[in-house]
């Protein structure tokens, strides 16, 4: 495994993230049971992955919990989340002492007494003024009191492709750690996020480094032909047939995924990738490919070209 720091808050992580989210949770929503799925864990950290992302939306903080009993958890960087709205509402924010009361039970049901690194949840530019008025105050005492040790937001990138939440949260510097959507057909964060995170050291986690697009070649198709209508990518920047075929003949990527997070992991500003999925041989392969080296640089420019001007999709 490589570790690097995580920006200025000194942690040392490793490159490769478990993300207990995402379609699969761990497994648990694909069926696997909870020892499967604590399995898939604890396998990562044998691999030596030491920062684990998980949610309190996700359902799979006991999960966590679970799989780290027996580890040192001083080697350990447990990151959570919780929404500052409703689950399901756009319109009904959630109080100071529901807030709270969720932070606790987020550390009973990891079983530790501090969090790592605590993130509000998808959020949305409109849920930026509550967050900031009526919950960040609530973190900080949390903070204070040792509960916490680090403040961060993850944007909600599937609704927010170009990332006005992350651009006003970094201006306004509340937060030690940013989750950002970054991916080959989507690049807007190399603008609009990466340079200012970089420049005031806050540490980055990378996801939707590998979506649906990049394993189902119809998906890609279907993505790339409304790309070319809305003129985001031109006409001929791509193969429909053998849709990115070119970047693994050009390079030694053995799959589309493969390729895919390497070009998220050695990208400047990124820290941690994450990775998620209920089968132990599947995090063993993307573990591998995101210790794999750099793509070629022709191949990341190339990708850069033809996507460049994208910016309303994120590979789902």
């Amino acid at each position: 495994m490589e570790y690097r720091t995580f920006g200025r808050t000194g942690l040392r992580v490793s490159v490769a993230g478990v993300g207990a989210g995402g379609p699969s949770r761990l497994g648990m929503a694909t069926g696997r049971s909870e020892a499967e799925s604590v399995a898939v864990v604890r396998r990562a950290l044998e691999l030596g992955v030491n920062y684990i992302d998980t949610a309190e939306a996700y359902g799979t903080e006991e999960i966590v919990g679970k799989s780290i009993q027996g580890f040192d958890r001083d080697s350990l960087v447990i990151a959570t989340k919780k929404g500052a709205y409703r689950k399901g509402s756009k319109s009904e924010p959630v109080p100071a002492d529901e807030f709270a009361a969720g932070i606790e039970t987020s550390l009973k049901r990891l079983g530790v007494e501090t969090i790592d690194v605590f993130h509000f949840h998808g959020a949305r530019l409109d849920q930026y003024r509550h967050i900031c008025e009526e919950l960040l105050p609530v973190l900080q005492s949390m903070q204070k009191a040792g509960k916490i040790r680090h403040l961060a937001v993850s944007e909600h990138f599937a609704s927010d492709f170009e990332h006005r939440l992350l651009q006003q949260a970094v201006e306004d510097d509340h937060f030690d750690v940013v989750m950002v959507g970054f991916n080959i057909l989507n690049q807007t964060a190399r603008r609009e996020v990466l340079p200012l995170t970089r420049e005031k050291g806050i540490a980055t986690e990378c996801m939707f480094a590998v979506r649906r697009a990049f394993s189902n070649p119809a998906r890609l198709r279907e993505i790339l032909v409304e790309l070319r209508r809305t003129g985001e990518i031109d006409a001929d920047a791509v193969d429909l047939f053998e849709p990115l075929d070119w970047v693994l003949e050009r390079s030694d990527a053995k799959t589309l995924p493969e390729a895919a997070y390497r070009f998220c992991r050695h990208e400047p500003g990124i820290d941690v990738v994450l990775t998620g999925t209920g089968n132990i041989r599947h995090l063993e392969d993307n573990i591998n490919s995101l210790l794999r080296p750099p793509l070629p640089s022709e191949v990341v420019e190339r990708l850069g070209e033809i996507f460049s001007r994208v910016h309303s999709v994120n590979g789902s």
